[in-house]
């Protein structure tokens, strides 16, 4: 069969840009459908965890990222400015950016930044607010250097996954490709025309976000606040307002939000009976419906980000989980495209990334349980609170929102294996993350082994090698760096690693490492023989 595309891609928010972008630096042909015509400008996200950045990093895009993140901060400024302007009553200071738990704001200077688990990101460690619609047209822009054809307005309508390929209807007609992936959120046709089952627990709140222009807000509260009706939010953006109520989902998810809406429910639940809606910028509705699909594939159709798992948006982890399954997804599916994944590669996108979204769900469901406006609950959070001022538990809780803790259960002796590649400074002059903007494997010889270069010269279109010592980590002698980011393979002196049979080769976990990610190796010719 010809294909007009090798992957078809549904949906072309963050994640459905992200995968393409990965997919298109390994060379795979790939078209992005989007239903809306433009990027999409209704408030979601405001920030970015760490797997997420160092993934923008070392891509080469962090330069953009912290271009977005200056220009968020200066609003968050504004919003301090317009409140003292209006003399409100409370003006709190911008507090340094720790995130929350339920709403519970947790404190910068409480962190132990000496935690190991925070070491290792190196640059990427300082972006974080980054809103969702920027770092959309930030990705739109990479898609478009990398020539992924994306079109607008396009709607898939049904598809057939029988055979070698998929033909992929839409609204403009059908497309023919080797695989569809839906990136097409919490709603998504790819999902429901496939058949995934989507287990989980149903809705029961309704909650509203929006930027507004208003009158009386100087009687709100800054920040998170709890009342005996519920949850509400005023800032840290000129006009940002968020509400939860725990009353049931709402009677029609569909319909547009307006402003009589989102004033009845701010002055309910903030007890402000003076606050006045003149004007919606964007707003969205919201419930805590909570479902992940068993797996992540079905033949020829893959999902990722919304479409594969939903859950209450608080702290933004659903952002955040997409990008990591683009990431995730993205090499692999490249790899089976090109004919060289090994077997198998294809199931460990489900096998890495379930775990996680799974996590994210009883994240989201601890916090929803913690902000409801009852006695117990109450209670419970009053004593969340009064830990999560300590270093110990705020250490805890931003270790777990900023997501450092994530691994994935890979084979290997050594500590770094299966964790993010830590962001080493090279003796080249350049850091790890510099080595992978191209989307490849890495190999880091860091102890100028020509016996360690040689394992991998049978993977050398799929894998590259660079030998530079790393003055920072004179124990570690190589690693091996999938494209996603994470070590597959690590040895160092003393630490036992790198002899996976007991049969004294140290370089015999870095074999099956090589074999497993990467593929049965080329034939090498002998020295001095001609290339083939």
């Amino acid at each position: 069969m010809k294909y007009d595309a090798d992957v078809v891609v549904a949906g072309g928010g963050p994640v459905g840009l992200m995968l393409a972008c990965e997919l298109a630096l390994a060379e795979v042909r790939v078209v992005v459908l989007e239903r809306l015509t433009e990027v999409d400008t209704t408030i979601k996200a405001g920030a970015i965890n760490t797997p997420s950045a160092e993934a923008l990093y070392r891509r080469g895009l962090l330069p953009a990222v912290a271009e977005v993140q200056r220009a968020a901060m200066e609003r968050f400024g504004a919003f301090a400015r317009q409140r003292q302007a209006a003399g409100a009553s409370t003006v709190r200071p911008v507090p340094r950016f720790a995130g929350h738990f339920a709403g519970i704001m947790l404190r910068g200077d409480l962190l132990d930044t000496s935690d190991p688990d925070f070491a290792g990101s190196g640059p990427a460690g300082e972006v974080g607010l980054v809103p969702q619609e920027a770092l959309e047209r930030l990705l739109g822009a990479r898609a478009a250097e990398l020539g992924v054809t994306v079109r607008r307005g396009v709607t898939v309508t049904g598809f057939d996954a029988a055979g070698d390929g998929v033909r992929v209807d839409t609204s403009e007609g059908p497309l023919h490709a080797g695989w569809l992936v839906g990136c097409d959120g919490g709603r998504s046709t790819v999902r429901r025309l496939a058949g995934f089952p989507f287990p989980g627990t149903a809705p029961s709140i309704t909650g509203h976000q929006a930027i507004v222009e208003m009158t009386g807000s100087e009687a709100l509260g800054a920040g998170w606040n709890w009342t005996a009706t519920g949850t509400y939010v005023h800032g840290p953006l000129p006009g940002r307002i968020l509400t939860v109520e725990f009353d049931g989902p709402p009677a029609d998810r569909e319909a547009p939000v307006t402003a009589e809406e989102l004033q009845t429910s701010l002055r309910r639940v903030s007890g402000v009976p003076d606050v006045t809606i003149t004007g919606v910028v964007s707003a969205t509705r919201f419930t805590d419906n909570a479902r992940q699909v068993p797996e992540y594939r079905r033949g020829r159709v893959l999902l990722a980000g919304d479409a594969a798992h939903v859950h209450a948006p608080f702290g933004g982890q659903g952002l955040n989980l997409g990008l990591g399954d683009a990431m995730n997804l993205g090499w692999k599916l490249a790899a089976t495209v090109r004919g060289w994944a090994p077997e198998g590669l294809l199931d460990t996108y489900t096998a890495e990334r379930h775990p996680i979204g799974a996590w994210v769900l009883e994240w989201t469901r601890a916090q929803v349980a913690l902000m409801r406006p009852e006695s117990h609950a109450a209670a419970l959070r009053d004593v969340v609170a009064e830990l999560s001022a300590t270093t110990d538990a705020t250490t805890y809780l931003v270790k777990k929102i900023s997501g450092v803790w994530q691994r994935y259960d890979l084979p290997g002796s050594h500590p770094l294996t299966g964790r993010s590649a830590p962001d080493l400074g090279l003796s080249d002059g350049r850091r790890l993350a510099d080595h992978l903007h191209g989307g490849g494997g890495l190999l880091l010889d860091l102890a100028d082994d020509p016996a360690l270069r040689e394992r991998a010269a049978g993977h050398g279109d799929r894998v590259r090698v660079v030998t530079a010592g790393c003055p920072e980590r004179p124990g570690l002698k190589g690693l091996l760096v999938r494209p996603d980011g994470f070590v597959a393979w690590a040895a160092g002196a003393g630490d036992g690693s790198g002899d996976a049979d007991g049969s004294g080769d140290p370089y015999g976990e870095l074999d099956a490492a090589l074999e497993r990610w990467f593929g049965a190796p080329a034939a090498v010719p002998a020295q001095g023989a001609p290339a083939a």
